[in-house]
């Protein structure tokens, strides 16, 4: 994952910064509990494509 795109992208929700988790491949939004999963190095900013994160994982 590009770190200047990493600098740029937000929610497409709530407009709040995003975590990179490199394990999971997925762009996290604590804000809203969401995960975008990144596919082939491409960021999924789709909502319908993000997964819910249970409470356990929001404190990463």
């Amino acid at each position: 994952m590009d770190a200047r795109l990493l600098d740029v992208l937000v929610c497409p929700l709530c407009k709040g910064p995003l975590v990179y988790d490199k394990a999971a491949q997925e762009l996290v939004c604590n804000a809203d509990a969401l995960a975008f999963p990144i596919r082939d190095g491409i960021p999924i900013m789709w909502s319908d494509q993000a997964r819910s994160l249970a409470a356990t994982e929001r404190a990463k």
